[in-house]
């Protein structure tokens, strides 16, 4: 049922009218625009005490979040499982702490060439991962992740083992304004917003024909070249886009801690993007950003307390794959949804 209804949609685009998706995403708006509440009145009570660390954990958690996201858009919105966007996070954060260190100062540099890099990547990867499907392409995405993070481990220039250290705090202009990346709740509000315009970019696209065309295929790639798409150039656009989402939050990596390590690139930090993605909420988008937060303060508490945090964390992932198959998110407004058809029916 659901197949046919996307696959209509998208020979009929007529049938998704900016009213009606409007209409059929509010909820999801309306949990962002909480998220966004919640996040500015959590920078006001840390800035009013005076807590960095805790505005520099929150930081970290959106940072991560950008790369959930790109992960939630191969896997919520394509039916792509990648376990290597931790590829592009780390070239991101490698080639804004090169240019930071070694070039310029300059933010606006550093991220320019992050999503230089991870446009060129994506490319070179999306070619290689989309000649093949299902479980392949999750081991090629795989493939590619250990081997540029083995290439960056033994590489000198690249700090080896140990990564690049001295990434300098620098200054982010905006016109006649600038903000200090030393600052905690300075850079936090930064990074706050460029999550927030990620976002919002990635939802008005996923209900754009473009996104409609990706659930299309997700749904039976099969059949969407019968309805005039080309699957094979929708599913390189997006990992295109999922690479250049991941290098960017990477870049901003190095800005935060001042310096990366090839432990960036490792599986580990694949496999919690995807398990933030299924925690948080699949195909939600805002979902990733829950999820992310999330884990990250339960990684911070509990690893104060016992060394094990890891234990935790496989056993939310469990429960959530057993309870919560939709994530945290996906299961509100899966209830958000009942209670509203139920409201409707009453008299």
């Amino acid at each position: 049922m659901h197949e046919a209804t996307t696959l209509r949609t998208l020979s009929d685009p007529g049938r998704a009218g900016p009213a009606s998706r409007l209409s059929r995403l509010a909820p999801v708006h309306w949990l962002a625009l909480a998220f966004l509440a919640v996040a500015l009145g959590f920078a006001a009570v840390a800035w009013a005490t005076g807590n960095g660390f805790y505005l520099r954990l929150a930081t970290e958690a959106l940072i991560f979040a950008g790369l959930a996201m790109s992960v939630d858009l191969l896997l919520g919105y394509t039916g792509l499982l990648s376990l290597g966007q931790a590829l592009y996070f780390g070239l991101g954060a490698y080639v804004s702490a090169l240019v930071l260190r070694d070039v310029s100062p300059s933010f606006w540099l550093a991220m320019g060439a992050a999503l230089l890099s991870g446009v060129l990547a994506g490319l070179i990867g999306g070619v290689i991962a989309n000649r093949v499907k299902g479980v392949y392409f999750a081991l090629i995405t795989f493939g590619l992740a250990q081997v540029a993070a083995k290439s960056v481990y033994n590489t000198h220039a690249l700090g080896a083992s140990d990564g690049l250290i001295g990434i300098p705090q620098i200054q982010v202009g905006f016109g006649p304004f600038s903000l200090d990346t030393a600052d905690p709740l300075s850079f936090f509000l930064l990074v706050l917003a460029l999550t927030v315009a990620a976002y919002a970019g990635l939802a008005y696209l996923m209900d754009a024909p473009f996104g409609r065309t990706l659930a299309a295929i997700r749904a039976n790639e099969r059949r969407v070249p019968f309805l005039g798409f080309n699957a094979w150039r929708y599913k390189l656009a997006v990992y295109v886009l999922a690479a250049c989402v991941a290098a960017l939050a990477g870049a901003l990596y190095p800005m935060l801690r001042g310096f990366v390590s090839p432990e960036l690139m490792f599986f580990e930090t694949s496999g919690n993007a995807v398990i933030t993605v299924i925690v948080g909420g699949v195909g939600t988008l805002v979902g990733p950003v829950v999820g992310s937060l999330l884990l990250t303060a339960l990684r911070s508490v509990v690893g104060s307390w016992t060394e094990h945090h890891l234990i935790v964390v496989g056993v939310i992932f469990m429960l959530s794959v057993i309870f919560l198959r939709k994530g945290l998110v996906g299961a509100l407004l899966a209830r958000l949804s009942r209670r509203n058809g139920q409201g409707r029916s009453t008299p």
